[in-house]
């Protein structure tokens, strides 16, 4: 299929999971255009197709201008991935302005010029739902759920999705990935880290059921759903599997040829604590640290699952990567 004349642009470029779009897309054969900042780093974009922009989503005037201004020259994107927003903040506001207010902007200077794409993909996340079915036996996050997210993050996201779902014209598909892990990512990276210096830590002492997708498998989740053209729909994403922290040391482990470590268990309460240090110490500091409040209510969730049927049957997708395999690749990398 010759794709060379569909413009893809993907937001949030220079990310952890942009920079895997923007692959997967020059893959594809499509004109690839990359959203970046003035700042942003480009160590993972330096392939000779990718056609760069940059996108003020912080001034409505701003925004459209360059929107515009890009239009006259180029002509309007079929297809935005949009990847760009924060995971970590130190404040409330800072979460609504990136990820809630951001999308605004951008969707609302798309509609004004009258170049809406054929395709809206927005990447927001599994944790728009909340800590619901916390009592065992555990039961499966589905569409029917009313989301209750208790983050921040979360609480910004969910609000992005209910104005994307609710504008009457736009061509929006909502996926909800659950962790997401793989090269180039930071997060899981600090528990690895940890592991590989002999320490299994966890929190909780209740049992938790975790769930993953590999940044690949989630790539490839999006790029089903452009190839079928699908709009309006929204999806969870995981690689099918559910885990537990056990599993997930131990899938570490494996990959880094098996080293000695100490398990250790942490109660809920000392988390808490530091992350409420974690928190204080960042404000101080002008900083955003990996353990923050936000990451304690992720922490403290018992359960992660969710359904991906509709994903399946409606995408055909089919992950390639469990656990193992991807940490796997990941630490190879």
């Amino acid at each position: 299929m010759d794709n060379t004349h569909t413009r893809i642009l993907v937001t949030g470029a220079s990310g952890f999971v942009g920079s895997h779009m923007v692959e997967q897309a020059l893959g594809c054969g499509y004109e690839t255009w990359a959203a970046v900042r003035t700042t942003s780093n480009r160590r993972y974009l330096t392939d000779s197709r990718i056609h760069f922009i940059e996108l003020d989503y912080t001034d409505a005037a701003t925004l459209t201008a360059q929107l515009h201004e890009h239009y006259l020259l180029h002509g309007a994107w079929d297809i935005i991935i949009h990847c760009a927003g924060a995971t970590k903040c130190l404040y409330k506001q800072e979460f609504y302005e990136a990820n809630y207010m951001g999308t605004h902007r951008l969707v609302d200077a798309l509609q004004a010029l009258n170049i809406l794409p054929r395709q809206f993909i927005y990447l927001s996340t599994l944790g728009v739902y909340g800590p619901i079915h916390e009592t065992p036996p555990f039961q499966r996050i589905t569409e029917a759920d009313t989301p209750q997210p208790d983050t921040v993050y979360g609480q910004s996201k969910h609000a992005t999705e209910a104005y994307l779902t609710g504008h009457p014209t736009l061509p929006y598909v909502i996926f909800r990935p659950t962790g997401v892990y793989g090269p180039r990512d930071k997060d899981y990276q600090v528990l690895i880290n940890s592991i590989r210096h002999h320490v299994d830590l966890r929190l909780g002492y209740r049992r938790q059921l975790i769930t993953f997708v590999y940044v690949r498998d989630l790539v490839q989740a999006v790029f089903c759903a452009i190839s079928r053209g699908i709009v309006r729909r929204s999806y969870f994403v995981t690689d099918g599997n559910v885990y537990t922290a056990h599993d997930f040391g131990r899938a570490v482990r494996k990959a880094l040829g098996h080293p000695f470590v100490m398990h250790i268990t942490l109660p809920l309460w000392i988390g808490s604590i530091a992350a409420t240090l974690c928190d204080v110490v960042g404000k101080l500091m002008g900083k955003s640290f990996v353990l923050n409040r936000d990451k304690y209510r992720i922490l403290k969730q018992r359960n992660w699952t969710c359904d991906i049927t509709p994903l399946v049957d409606e995408l055909d997708y089919q992950p390639q990567y469990d656990l193992e395999k991807g940490l796997g690749e990941m630490l190879r990398k």
